[in-house]
């Protein structure tokens, strides 16, 4: 059964914690889905993890329809959020445009990033039916913004409950919490009617977003906020050495890996090319 946005607010209260993770593609998408993940987020980190760009605001919106259908066409369970990316925002006009695009390609719902700027942008995508998940703290999308813990100080942490209460009010379903200190994230979620999804924001927020490459040990840094579940990346190159040993000192492929063929049709094109070498 599809995940909701309505089912998705009702594990507020009822539980389990809510599962998040990017996802840029088809087959990452049946896998995750496969797996019982309750939201797949096309982020805009497809930008830098992905397409190779050296920052998350080269990203487009036809990049993140490209990558969006891909992944919808791998779900049929999660709920698939698609980022807003930041040329995409300029104005609530731009906003809302986009926002359908995203929809019109797949979207369940869309992630705006939401200093103050974005609260009238939130406001007119919900007015439109489009269901958005609001994301506060550390922002990448934000101009000179350096990475680092959001809310530390008297100032900061007063600016994000607010901002958290005004993205509620404009309509968001659900807001992402980055890089927020854990004490403030379990205020804010006590605080807030909507679930919070933290990513370095603690163990009280009413679920948890990762992005894939970091859990599977692909990405090479180490995040704090981050687990590595696995070492995708050691095993990745173990096999593609291994593919190329072998290739090259002859060992693959092997009578496993061929198909056969009647004797007849053979012994006649080797006749068909002598002839010719002959003619």
């Amino acid at each position: 059964m599809k995940i909701t946005k309505d089912a998705l607010g009702a594990r507020k209260k009822s539980g389990p914690k809510i599962t998040m993770l990017t996802s840029y593609d088809y087959p990452t998408a049946c896998l995750l889905d496969e797996c019982n993940v309750d939201v797949q987020l096309v982020g805009d980190s497809v930008g830098t993890n992905i397409l190779g760009y050296d920052d998350v605001s080269q990203v487009t919106i036809q990049d993140m329809i490209h990558h969006l259908k891909s992944v919808v066409r791998g779900t049929k369970k999660s709920f698939v959020l698609c980022d807003m990316p930041f040329k995409a925002c300029r104005t609530s006009k731009d906003t809302l445009e986009n926002a359908k695009l995203l929809a019109d390609a797949g979207a369940d719902g869309v992630k705006i990033e939401s200093e103050k700027c974005a609260i009238e942008k939130i406001s007119t995508v919900v007015s439109e039916g489009i269901p958005v998940c609001a994301h506060i703290g550390y922002t990448p999308q934000t101009p000179g913004l350096k990475v680092g813990v959001q809310g530390k100080d008297i100032q900061r942490a007063t600016e994000l409950l607010q901002l958290s209460k005004q993205c509620e009010k404009a309509g968001a379903f659900m807001i992402v919490l980055e890089l927020i200190p854990e004490r403030l994230a379990k205020a804010f979620t006590e605080e807030l009617s909507i679930p919070t999804v933290g990513i370095g924001a603690g163990r009280y927020c009413d679920g948890q977003v990762q992005v894939i490459l970091d859990i599977l040990g692909i990405t090479e840094k180490d995040f704090r906020h981050a687990k590595k579940y696995a070492q995708v990346a050691a095993t990745y190159k173990d096999a593609v050495s291994s593919y190329i040993k072998d290739t090259q000192n002859g060992y693959f492929p092997t009578e496993n890996h061929i198909a056969s063929l009647p004797d007849d049709v053979i012994e006649h094109i080797q006749k068909l090319i002598h002839e010719k070498k002959h003619s």
